[in-house]
């Protein structure tokens, strides 16, 4: 993993520096997918690695420059990184437990297009976050009442 993670940031143009290492490492063996900068600081830290949380963000900006991650906005305020695998999709956030599940939709992406040629706008991305509850925490239609067999 090492070695891959090595050969990621040489061709990226990117210097093979202790914290992009270990953050780029993070990523590509944790299994998290939506990480705050903070999320991955406090894994780092866990895991022995002597980091600072500016250093972390800093790393986290390279690696997004990069191409290697990408961010974005989840709630108002969390933005969040995760791998750029090359497919571009959209989020739903659970309001109760916090899940993220991700999604494309071709119909979708064409209508926002379709808007955005409207209005004049040359399209050079966008980011789609839906909010609701999932189905673990999705509450009980109002009104529903439940039977009991005798």
């Amino acid at each position: 993993m090492l070695q891959q993670v090595l050969d990621e940031l040489q061709s990226a143009g990117l210097r093979a520096t202790t914290p992009r290492v270990k953050v780029l490492e993070f990523f590509r063996t944790s299994g998290h997918r939506h990480c705050s900068a903070e999320d991955v600081f406090r894994q780092l830290v866990d895991a022995k690695v002597d980091i600072a949380l500016a250093t972390v963000y800093r790393a986290l900006a390279q690696l997004v420059e990069a191409g290697i991650l990408t961010s974005g906005v989840i709630d108002s305020s969390k933005v969040v990184y995760e791998l750029n695998e090359g497919k571009r999709h959209d989020h739903i956030v659970c309001i109760n437990c916090g899940r993220i599940d991700e999604f494309s939709d071709p119909l979708m992406d064409a209508r926002q297009k379709a808007v955005s040629d409207g209005l004049g706008y040359l399209l050079t991305g966008h980011q789609l976050v839906l909010h609701g509850y999932c189905s673990n925490c999705r509450p009980e239609p109002q009104g529903k009442k439940t039977t009991r067999k005798r």
